[in-house]
This record gives structure tokens, sequence and C-alpha cells, in this order.
């Protein structure tokens, strides 16, 4: 057990985070007296519904599993005009961190080899303003297995749109909430905020924030490549990447046999005659397993195998990556993301535990050209902890994380206004 995690080990045996259950969950606090009518996925306890400011309502249940931590289930959205709510996602959850060190001396496996679900920290109120803390049943947990630990509030976004009318007396503008479900993990000296966002146009949008403290042994980095930390060029803190993976599994419209499509544009110098560059944009189906590699020009959307919108175009959604930088040091992290076919034992991206039988334990070896009829997408996120002066103490949250991002789930923008509801698609003005 190496120096930065020695910390976080205090009164734990390694039996307890190789074993333990995978599920637990625990009460949640009083709903508000306005919570909208109970849904029938979940019991009370485990249900999460908020109707946003425009009009559109999230919902979702949630369990608190032994490894992965936090665990979002059954997720749907129900924009304005829509009767009922659209299934989005079957789960959602992390699926692993990973964190090498530079220097070569040791890496882990957060979530399968650190007791990161074991780590949930108890919220103060005040960081969860407005809003209201669940209490959560930790598996396996190493002190009071009742942690005041789940936060779900709802925080402003800034403008939703904002549209000039057709005369100087009119403008169209919108501010927007979101929905924050988050938890706070301890690790060693790090504190992961873990937080989705649901948004009211539809787009969830994941985050991992790293905060807490740089560890005290750790400023020993005399290979050259450590930062100075403090007093002049003597203590060197070890740099080292946060590799973070997250497991989707898309419900689109409560069914699992959604396809996925890869989008490519090039763009090519103006021939002659022409004003500007062209840029074509063509579409691969993508239908067997698949390691891709986010680049510009890029981009993947999962599509709905039954529903359409009320234009008859075929519901889906849009990953968008966020900023990574991409480690190459382990077969596993060389990818942005990977589609595999559903596999009841595969769980965590790296060092996945419980399959047997000589099966592959990291996510890259489950890419072998399975047909993808219940498709699950693994996103991979980097960040390169490069330690400086202001880092201490305590640590600024550095942020990483990806969106999905609505494209055909609704006919027109969901907050569009109610005047502005007749012009959709070539529409001209009326007299």
């Amino acid at each position: 057990m190496s120096r930065a995690r020695r910390g976080a080990a205090v009164g734990v045996s390694l039996a307890a985070l190789a074993a333990g259950a995978t599920t637990g969950a625990g009460p949640a606090s009083a709903q508000p007296k306005n919570a909208p009518a109970p849904a029938a996925d979940c019991s009370a306890a485990y249900r999460i519904e908020q109707k946003l400011t425009g009009g559109t309502t999230w919902r979702m249940c949630w369990r608190y599993d032994g490894k992965a931590g936090l665990v979002l289930e059954k997720i749907s959205y129900q924009p304005k005009g829509e009767t009922k709510p659209i299934k989005v996602l079957n789960s959602a959850r992390l699926g692993q961190i990973h964190v090498p060190y530079d220097d070569g001396s040791v890496e882990y496996d957060d979530l399968t080899g650190f007791g990161f679900a074991q780590g949930l920290m108890n919220l103060d109120p005040g960081e969860c303003p407005g809003g209201t803390i669940k209490t959560v049943k930790v598996p396996e947990a190493w002190q009071d297995p009742n942690v005041k630990g789940l936060c779900t509030t709802t925080r402003a976004r800034g403008h939703a749109y904002r549209m000039q009318g057709d005369t100087a007396n009119k403008v169209y503008q919108a501010q927007s909430k979101d929905l924050l479900v988050y938890t706070v993990n301890q690790v060693g000296w790090y504190e992961y905020m873990t937080e989705w966002r649901f948004q009211d146009d539809g787009t969830v949008t994941m985050n991992v924030g790293a905060t807490g403290s740089l560890s005290y042994d750790d400023y020993d980095a005399g290979d050259g490549r450590g930062w100075p930390i403090g007093k002049g060029d003597r203590a060197k803190a070890t740099s080292h990447s946060h590799n973070v993976f997250w497991r989707l599994d898309f419900g689109l419209d409560g069914s699992t046999k959604n396809r996925v499509e890869q989008y490519d544009s090039t763009v090519t110098a103006p021939a002659a005659g022409d004003r500007a560059p062209k840029t074509k944009t063509t579409v691969t189906k993508v239908g067997k397993e698949l390691a891709g590699d986010a680049k510009a020009y890029r981009w993947w959307r999962m599509v709905s195998a039954t529903g359409k919108n009320k234009d008859g175009h075929a519901r889906s959604y849009e990953i968008v990556p966020g900023a990574t930088t991409k480690y190459p040091g382990r077969s596993f992290t060389k990818h942005d993301v990977y589609f595999t076919e559903y596999d009841k034992c595969e769980k965590f991206a790296t060092n996945n535990p419980g399959c047997g039988n000589g099966h592959p334990k990291s996510v890259d070896k489950w890419v072998g050209g399975q047909a993808l009829k219940h498709p699950i997408t693994w996103m991979n996120v980097g960040f390169h902890h490069i330690a400086r002066d202001e880092d201490q103490q305590p640590m600024p949250v550095h942020w990483q994380g990806f969106s999905i991002v609505p494209r055909d789930v609704t006919a027109m923008n969901p907050l569009t206004p109610s005047e502005l509801a007749w012009q959709n698609g070539h529409w001209q003005p009326r007299s």
C-alpha cells in the first residue's frame, strides 16, 4: 500500500475491500410538500423527481453499489408538450477511476481496488442549498453505514436561449435551472465529487471533480517528474493521471435495442468558382463492438429502435466528449469511447471482478466483434494532474466529464415559447 493512499486504509481490512455486497440503499429524507405524484418505477425512498422551471420533469431511481457508488436507473425526461415520460437510460454510473503515477511507482483502480464506495462522505446542509440530502446505507461500511451523502437540488445555469424578435420591441429569452444530483467520496487524500446535471432541454452532463488535499507523503519526486511545491525547489509533488470511466446503458423509449451511428465530416479546399471550402458528412452504422477515438469532425449518437418525435424522426442522443488528456500507458485508456454488447458481468472498465472463467478484466478486451443488439457505452475522460502551488490547501476542484445531448427527441426546442410554436421546419413570416 503506497504513500498517498495509506491514510485511507485506517481500520479497513483487505478482505473488506475485496469482498462485500454489491448494492445497498437507505431511506430518503422527506420529500418536499410540492413533490410530484409518486412514480411507479421505485419506492419513494429511492425516487428522484423534479419539475424544472421550463416545464421539464426528470424522473429516476437511485441505489448505492458497494463498488460503483451512486447508480441512477430508469431515467426519463418529460418536457412540456409530451403526454408521457420519454425513457432515456436504463442505468448510469461510474465505471472506474484509474490513477497511475508518473514515476511508475504505483497505479490504482479506485472503484474496485481502493474502497471508493465505502468512502461516501456526510454532506453539510450548506453543500446542498435549496435541496434535499438523502441518507444512504453504505454496503461494507467502514464506520457508520448510514451516511447523509446524496444531494438532490436545482442550480441556475444562465440563459437557456435568447432571440431578438422581428422588431426591436420583443426579446425572447429564458433563464434555466438544472437538476443536480451528487455525492462526495473520499479515497486517500482525494475527495471525488460525482455530479449528474439534468437540464430542462434534455441534456445530461456527467462530471467528476477531484478536490481534497495533496498527500504530504508525495513530496519526493526526485526523478525530475514532479513539480516543486512550497519554498524553493526541494519538495516536488508527484504527478499522476485520473482516468475516469462512465458506464451508460441506454434505454431509449423503453427498448435496449438501440443502434449506434458514427458521423465523420471532411473539409475540402475551395474548387474553381467556389466561394468557400466544402464540408461533407457521412454516417457509418456501427453494427459491431467498437473502440472509438474522438477527433475533429467526428461524433456518435445512440438511436432509438422504436421511438420517433412528432416530426417522424428517430429519437437519439448525441455523445459529446469533454476535454481529455488520453493516457497511452495502458491498453484500456487508449480509446475515448467503447461500445460493447451487454454482458451482466462486465461492470467495471478495468480490474473488473466477478466474471470468472478467464474472462478479460478490462473493457478494451471486450471489444471482440460481437454484434451490438444491446449496446453499452463506456466513456473515458483523462486528466493529467501536475500539481501547482495553488493546489494547497485545500485543493481547488478540477473537473472532467462529458454530456449526452438530445437529437430529434422532440420536434422543436422543448422550451419554445408558445407564440413561436408554429415556426417548425421551413416556416415563413406571417403577413
